[in-house]
């Protein structure tokens, strides 16, 4: 039988190498089980709803400048970085997934990503309904996006108080996806792990 290719002799892996594999693999993990949002699943409001089928006709998603966050900013209201929105839960009633952080004229303030739901009242402010990242955990969010059911964005974070608060040395991409009543997040693998 012929071989496939050429010979690749020099290419067999001696003990020292998997060592090597090994401990790189395991500083990998390491370093991702330490940056990740600090509840695996998301704070959920005790007063939201259990899902309904079929969407609901005339209602708007919610509007992510009308929502009072839990932030304490001490200017004026969070600002909106980006937002998306869906049925998320399959209810009828379309969510609103913000981005949001507090306002500055320099440096990047941590961000909070929260879910909002209908308000409670005709004419009343969107409800915070979910909290997906806590401004209080220092991340910042990068490539934010709805798609379908699913929230994805990519966090943004710090290894040490030494690391200059302008540049973040560790990134981590995510999603949340409502599962068996409740949004679940789950972390993709750190870039080059696998």
């Amino acid at each position: 039988m012929q071989p496939l290719g050429p010979d690749l002799a020099h290419t067999h892996p001696r003990p020292v190498h998997w060592v090597a594999t090994a401990a790189a693999v395991a500083a990998v993990m390491a370093g991702s089980s330490v940056f990740q949002p600090s509840d695996a699943k998301a704070t959920t409001a005790t007063t939201y709803s259990a899902p309904r089928t079929g969407a609901l006709p005339g209602l708007t998603a919610p509007d992510p400048r009308a929502a009072a966050y839990p932030m304490d900013c001490p200017q004026a209201k969070p600002d909106v970085l980006d937002r998306g929105s869906a049925d998320l839960d399959g209810d009828g009633r379309p969510e609103t997934v913000a981005v949001v952080r507090c306002h500055s004229a320099t440096g990047t303030p941590p961000s909070g990503v929260y879910v909002l739901g209908q308000p409670e009242r005709r004419g009343g402010a969107p409800r915070v309904v979910a909290t997906f990242v806590d401004p209080k955990e220092g991340m910042s969010v990068r490539d934010f996006g709805v798609r379908g059911k699913k929230v994805s964005a990519t966090l943004l974070g710090y290894s040490s108080t030494r690391v200059p608060r302008c540049c973040p040395d560790l990134q981590r991409t995510v999603n949340w996806q409502w599962r068996d009543g409740k949004f679940v997040l789950k972390a993709l693998p750190v870039p080059g792990s696998v």
